[in-house]
């Protein structure tokens, strides 16, 4: 497909101006692929890496099928932070109409949800599955108008702890619906297994066999392209039980290294209480840190802590945040130069949506794993399996050498 600017594309003259306010004025290839796609009422799955404009990939040819004076748009995504970066690309691409966009999470209360519901009836809602599903057997929405429906980070959306809601959800809006809604589903990772459970959760039994009208389109982008032009990728050893410490010398050698220059580092556990423990370690050592995740111990951060930490990060007020899989997923935090992993997941999807944090537009970035011997050997099938180069590395004095540049001082 050769690209093609803004215009040729469709896209109307309000969003191009928009658009422009950030310099953004040449489609990205995912977009290019997708726009026209939706613009023709084509369903689309697609994957893309983080980064390379997924989402104004279905936001700018939806808003332009949006009629004024009904509910049109459902965007549904897995966690109250990508809710809100999605409602915030919309409020920005939004300036100047006359439509209106409604966030509907669930670290808001939800008497207060109703009561705007009703005086300010939106054109667009964005949600996470459950609040959305709450509201719905309310009727206090109602899914039976809606023109397109999205699904945004699809492969979390199906996931085993989600896919009870999301598919509770799917089944109200073909009840309500008086004809399919358009859809659009998209993730850094699509496989095989999550366009199944799509397919079922959208179109039910069938799944989509009896939609032959509406083509169902798959675009995939070369992520591994991203991953081993853009990504440097560095593997550290370290015992578990000195994590933390390797942890802390490997970022008073990147800032060293840095010198002058702003370094901004998202670290990844898996596990939530694993995050809350490094966090407070890093900050007794007086390390600017912090936390995006939902428990500290038995402790839930809520909303207004989650978007605090997240500002914080963002603006540079800290350089570090930790974060766990799920916090971070569909997250756009710009000039992210490190990407540190305290674990190796046994997906490669999960290695792929964390390396995407870094890399981004057009700028290069740095993935580090540190892990023990057993993580180690796995990293090492994440790199045949990925085709990557993974390097190791070696702390050493403050300095971060391979391991045949490090010369050990006698005495």
């Amino acid at each position: 497909m050769n690209n093609k600017n803004f215009e040729q594309l469709g896209v109307d003259s309000h969003f191009i101006k928009q658009l422009e306010e950030r310099h953004i004025t040449e489609p990205t290839d995912i977009q290019n692929k997708v726009m026209p796609l939706l613009k023709e009422n084509k369903n689309v799955f697609f994957s893309s890496a983080t980064g390379t404009g997924k989402t104004f990939a279905y936001l700018l040819p939806l808003l332009q099928k949006i009629q004024r004076g009904k509910l049109n748009l459902l965007i549904i995504a897995p966690t109250l932070e990508l809710c809100t970066q999605i409602k915030g690309e919309l409020d920005f691409l939004l300036k100047g109409t006359d439509l209106n966009a409604a966030l509907l999470i669930g670290s808001v209360n939800i008497e207060r949800q109703i009561e705007n519901l009703r005086k300010n009836k939106p054109d667009i809602i964005v949600g996470n599955p459950n609040r959305l599903l709450v509201l719905a057997r309310k009727k206090i929405i109602k899914l039976n108008g809606l023109d397109s429906v999205v699904f945004d980070e699809a492969d979390r959306l199906t996931s085993d702890e989600m896919i009870e809601d999301t598919k509770s959800l799917c089944e109200i809006i073909r009840r309500a619906a008086t004809k399919p809604p358009l859809v659009a589903a998209c993730s850094a990772t699509m496989n095989a297994k999550t366009k199944e459970k799509l397919l079922f959760l959208i179109f039910g039994k069938d799944g989509g066999k009896t939609h032959d009208s509406q083509d169902i389109a798959f675009i995939e982008s070369q992520d591994n392209e991203i991953l081993r032009d853009k990504i440097e990728h560095w593997a550290i050893f370290s015992e578990k039980r000195k994590k933390d410490q390797t942890l802390r010398s490997l970022l008073a050698a990147i800032k060293t290294k840095a010198k002058k220059s702003k370094i901004k580092a998202l670290v990844f556990t898996s596990r939530g209480d694993d995050a809350g423990i490094m966090l407070s370690r890093l900050q007794y050592h007086n390390i600017p840190t912090a936390g995006l995740f939902g428990k500290i111990g038995k402790k839930a951060l809520s909303g207004a802590e989650r978007k605090a930490a997240l500002e914080s990060f963002r603006t540079g007020d800290v350089d570090v945040l930790i974060s766990t899989d799920l916090a971070a997923r569909g997250l756009d935090i710009q000039d992210i130069t490190h990407v540190i992993a305290l674990d190796v997941p046994n997906d490669s999807e999960v290695y792929i949506h964390r390396c995407g944090r870094t890399g981004r537009a057009g700028k290069r970035g740095i993935m580090v794993t540190i892990g023990d011997e057993t993580q180690m050997r796995l990293l090492a099938a994440m790199e045949k399996k990925l085709r990557i180069k993974i390097y190791p590395k070696e702390l050493h004095y403050g300095e971060i050498l391979a391991p045949e540049d490090v010369v050990e001082v006698d005495g």
